[in-house]
């Protein structure tokens, strides 16, 4: 029998007795996933699509700042103690892991950077924490990947400490390619994210993958059709980070035709 915590066990029991059809409990994921996002964040509904019945995402953002996309705003949603404050936030939640769902936060400090967050995040109460960025490279990892193109919303700068972050990481970038924009990502239409894809990847060779970075850059359906194209994955932001949030909890993520969520320790599943 379930448990539930501050009700009495005869209270639910009698309770249990009176219901007609209806599910012994309510609705919700039982597995908390926490996510801190940028204060501009705009795409929940997108992080939803990947997630199983089993989980239920808890979302928190940083404080808002005034500043456009830039190398200043992502050291800004990206400092240490904001992050480790939003952690603090979603722990009356009991989540079983919190992901920091930002791209250029978690990469613009470079490796060590992206380390002191995680630390950051278990200072505050996490149980398990992951960044996009440090979810990136986990998926490369499993899937067996070391060289890729790299597609961004970002300006020169910020791709520019992609690149950076990916060296120190042992990832080779073979091309990339970036639209320049400083605000509003989360409206770029998918058939303009699609053409960056292939100028990232035509920029090089050798790529054995293409990642689109930024949270705020939708991508989920196109994601299945540009691997069926490219015949290579293709790695997203908000993908990476829910499916690594998930197999901290112990489930899958959901993304037909997605090569990294069809695969299973570097095998289709």
């Amino acid at each position: 029998m379930k448990r539930h915590p501050g009700l009495d066990p005869e209270v639910v029991e009698r309770a249990d007795a009176t219901l007609t059809g209806l599910p012994r409990d309510a609705p919700v994921g039982d597995v908390g996933i926490g996510v801190v996002a940028p204060h501009d964040f705009a795409l929940d509904r997108e992080l939803w699509r990947w997630v199983p019945e089993r989980a239920t995402l808890l979302v928190t953002r940083t404080p808002y700042c005034a500043l456009p996309v830039s190398v200043d705003q992502a050291a800004e949603v990206g400092d240490v103690d904001v992050v480790a404050e939003c952690t603090s936030r979603l722990l009356a939640t009991r989540p079983e892991v919190v992901a920091y769902a930002c791209t250029s936060g978690s990469f613009v400090h470079g490796v060590e950077g992206e380390r002191a967050l995680l630390e950051a995040m278990f200072a505050s109460g996490a149980p398990a924490a992951v960044s996009t960025s440090g979810a990136m490279v986990s998926a490369l990892r499993h899937l067996g990947v070391s060289r890729i193109a790299v597609a961004t919303p970002y300006d020169e700068a910020i791709t520019c400490a992609l690149e950076g972050y990916l060296a120190d990481a042992g990832v080779a970038v073979t091309g990339s390619a970036r639209l320049g924009l400083a605000g509003l990502i989360w409206r770029v239409p998918y058939a303009v994210t699609v053409e960056l894809a292939r100028e990232a990847v035509a920029a090089g060779s050798g790529c054995e993958a293409v990642f689109l970075s930024c949270t705020n850059l939708p991508t989920y359906d196109l994601i299945a059709p540009l691997e069926r194209e490219l015949g290579i994955p293709v790695l997203t932001a908000n993908q990476v980070t829910v499916w690594a949030a998930l197999q901290l909890a112990g489930l899958d993520a959901v993304g037909p035709g997605q090569r990294l969520i069809d695969t299973r320790h570097g095998r289709a599943a």
